[in-house]
């Protein structure tokens, strides 16, 4: 299901301001390869939120081949240092994304993981300012007690493909990945410790606050 009109997607981006050539061919890239990135309005959403918060403590949950870690990593680096865990499960992506970022000049604020994500957080030190989670959509309910855990208090939750392409509004789909999605923002909502709101930007970003 195509939620959004292709010229609203275009505006929003054109919307963005200019990027490092890097970044543009990372985005070159993702196209080509039909990559699942967040994409530059969300990349520029999570930057400002992370500036905003004054991040410096990021922890990514689902980091692909490392767009989304340089937004944040630009954010820790403006905020005044600091460390963003780029967590993917390949170490193929993972090599890529230490070329990415190296070529950005931002390899000294990344810490590169490789593993699944929440077994890296259970294993991870201290607390962090933001987590952003763009794992596999059935393991979101799961992975939000320790998310919560290891937040701190007035932290940032970043939940990536929210709206899941509209398969959350078919009432047949019972996949594990729609049904994950509809669970954990139910848990969000309806959960006093946590401020949320979903804003529809290109699939969906849940933005939650730690009370």
């Amino acid at each position: 299901m195509r939620l959004f009109s292709p010229e609203l997607g275009s505006y929003l981006d054109q919307l963005v301001p200019d990027r490092d050539p890097e970044l543009l061919s990372m985005e070159e890239i993702a196209r080509e390869a039909r990559f699942p990135i967040i994409g530059p309005a969300v990349g520029h959403l999570c930057y400002l939120l992370a500036r905003l918060t004054g991040a410096r403590e990021i922890f990514e949950m689902g980091s692909g081949f490392g767009y989304s870690t340089a937004w944040f990593a630009r954010a820790v680096r403006e905020n005044g240092g600091g460390v963003v865990h780029h967590v993917v499960w390949d170490a193929e992506l993972s090599s890529r994304a230490r070329t990415h970022l190296s070529s950005l000049g931002l390899s000294d604020l990344v810490e590169y993981h490789v593993g699944e994500a929440v077994s890296e957080l259970r294993r991870a030190e201290g607390t962090f300012d933001l987590i952003f989670n763009d794992i596999d959509k059935a393991g979101y309910p799961a992975s939000l007690p320790l998310i919560y855990e290891r937040l701190r208090t007035g932290g940032l939750l970043i939940i990536d493909n929210m709206l899941w392409h509209g398969r959350i509004f078919d009432e047949e789909d019972q996949s594990a990945s729609t049904v994950g999605v509809r669970e954990a923002t139910k848990q969000l909502v309806d959960d006093p410790r946590w401020i949320s709101s979903l804003i529809p930007v290109r699939d969906g970003v849940v933005v939650a606050y730690k009370r």
